[in-house]
């Protein structure tokens, strides 16, 4: 009860100093105004007609307890379970006393009910209920979350199911897997900290007197004020990793029968992490990426990147399995058990070893023919902004420039490219369904920049706030292809809202994956085929929720409207 004292103390105090300093408002919580208690997990909700309420709470779990924004009670919120082809209406009550919203990720609606502040609607303002209206026009796999301040991070998000028009009998059994983190430190604070020293939260950074990398290399990466264990921002060290809103101490159980398909319905709802997803012991058949039926393969691990989804089907032996998610720098895992002994918890695996960052994450192919065959010209290299296209703004929101980024669309993920099992990889998408055959009329490229040290992040050298005025335009129907250059020593997963792309993954173009969301891996490229038929102001940015809030994010606006579609 002490600690525990102490660190709602310190949230309070935290709170209330920047709450002071920014001139808002403190919410009531903040106050020491008692709150009721969140559930860990999450209801179910359904119908043509749905209630969600937004409120402050206080959220346990292991050993860390704090305050959450809950929906509806729980930590996640509800699972949506909609039907294609219906006409729904979702009515949101925002009883937070700041402005909040929900934004529906994956889902094909008219962008004024996208749920994104300052881009396609106003918010929802304390005490005032928003009605969200459209038609459900597809079948998967998504969620939904918050876009206003940082309240995804503290529990304001949950599942979303979408049930075909068609009976699927592919499987027996149907489970949501919702990945997530929890801290007791405010988001606010949490921000506060990574602008101070954005290694604040790593505890598995090399030193000087690592003995497993030449000498020459140590030096260079630290005159590049970089270090190889730089692989996530936020880490086990405050989070508690979450699989339906229960840590692993708190032995949450999917209960199958011998002989049964499971669909494991696996969604990264996380602020932050990478999660690398395995049952040991057991083959995972990916059938679907985003909500969105791809070709049968079948796999023992895959890295899902936050805002990503994958359907999988396992046909488990009767015993209990552990089904792990483990944080791409193994700081920590979500566990659960896959069990046909009710009350039987499997064993997890041990945490893995921290990944360590290559040449090739900082865009270097063959670093002998930089600096005369030695390492005394890269850094000079990482930093030559002259590489850069003229309308990237080079300025101190930039601190590294990849010498030779290159396609890494078969890369399975940092840490995974060394496993002695079979690893999911882009390039092993093949879309179900054949796509329309469409000539590309445009191309262009978006570079994806940082600055480390100063936690700075934006799309070609301008922070969101600098481009509200000049967003990324796409006719109407236009075909565009786009390539990402990953020009930063960070996996970023972008996401494009209100439209579908296709991965060009090396397969042939009629049956190129689609997906909403496309992890750029560090020092590489990503390149998607884009058609805009989806008119309106959209969200384009970096879904780790403190790079977006950092400045990773843009506004595509597609025009003109068709006739009779405008608003």
């Amino acid at each position: 009860m002490q600690a525990f004292n102490l660190s709602r103390r310190r949230v309070i105090t935290g709170t209330a100093a920047l709450a002071a300093y920014a001139g808002l408002p403190m919410p009531g919580w903040a106050k020491g105004k008692s709150l009721a208690h969140a559930r860990n997990g999450f209801g179910e909700v359904s119908g043509e007609d749905i209630r969600l309420s937004i409120g402050d709470a206080h959220f346990t779990t292991g050993g860390r307890s704090g305050h959450a924004f809950a929906v509806n009670g729980t930590v996640p919120g509800p699972l949506l379970r909609l039907r294609e082809g219906q006409d729904l209406r979702i009515h949101v009550t925002n009883n937070l006393s700041e402005d909040s919203s929900i934004h529906w990720h994956g889902l094909l609606l008219p962008f004024q009910f996208d749920g994104v502040p300052g881009v396609s609607f106003p918010g929802i303002r304390p005490g005032q209920t928003f009605t969200y209206e459209f038609p459900v026009r597809q079948n998967g796999t998504y969620w939904w979350h918050s876009h206003s301040g940082l309240q995804e991070q503290a529990g304001h998000y949950g599942p979303i199911v979408i049930e075909s028009a068609e009976p699927d009998p592919r499987y027996d059994r149907d489970y949501v897997v919702l990945l997530s983190e929890f801290t007791p430190i405010h988001p606010h604070e949490i921000m506060r900290k990574l602008k101070v020293g954005e290694h604040y939260f790593n505890r598995q950074m090399q030193t000087a007197t690592d003995g497993d990398m030449p000498g020459a290399e140590r030096r260079m990466w630290g005159e590049m004020r970089m270090n190889p264990r730089d692989v996530s921002d936020v880490t086990g060290s405050t989070y508690t990793y979450l699989i339906n809103g229960h840590g692993p101490a708190e032995n949450l159980e999917y209960l199958f029968a011998a002989g049964e398909r499971v669909r494991l319905r696996i969604i990264n709802g996380s602020a932050m992490t990478f999660f690398n997803v395995r049952i040991p012991g057991v083959p995972m058949t990916v059938i679907a990426a985003d909500g969105i039926d791809v070709d049968e393969v079948t796999v023992d691990e895959f890295q899902i990147g936050t805002a990503e989804t994958y359907d999988v089907i396992v046909r488990p032996p009767a015993g209990s399995h552990a089904l792990v998610a483990e944080a791409m720098d193994r700081s920590g895992m979500g566990i659960a058990s896959l069990t046909s002994h009710q009350g039987h918890r499997a064993t997890p695996p041990a945490l893995r070893e921290t990944p360590t960052l290559t040449m090739v994450d900082m865009g270097m192919m063959d670093h002998s023919a930089h600096g005369g065959g030695g390492m005394g010209g890269m850094e000079h290299d990482m930093r030559d902004t002259s590489q850069l296209p003229e309308d990237v703004e080079v300025g101190p929101g930039i601190d590294m420039v990849a010498p030779m980024p290159m396609d890494r669309m078969d890369f399975p993920g940092l840490g995974l490219d060394t496993v002695d099992h079979r690893v999911l990889r882009y390039t092993d998408l093949k879309a179900k369904r054949m796509n329309p055959h469409r000539a590309i009329e445009r191309e262009m490229e978006i570079h994806l920049t940082g600055n480390m040290e100063r936690y700075m992040w934006s799309f070609d050298g301008k922070k969101f706030s600098a481009v509200t005025d000049d967003p990324i335009r796409f006719g109407y129907d236009e075909r565009v292809r786009v390539k990402l250059v990953n020009q930063t020593m960070m996996a970023h997963p972008i996401h494009l809202h209100g439209h579908f792309f296709e991965l060009v993954n090396g397969v042939d173009p009629m049956h190129q994956p689609l997906k909403h969301t496309v992890v750029v891996q560090p020092g590489g490229t990503a390149t998607f085929d884009l058609t805009a038929n989806e008119p309106g102001d959209w969200a384009f940015h970096c879904h780790l929720l403190y790079h977006m809030h950092a400045g990773m994010m843009q506004v595509v606006t597609v025009r003109p409207f068709p006739a009779g579609e405008g608003v």
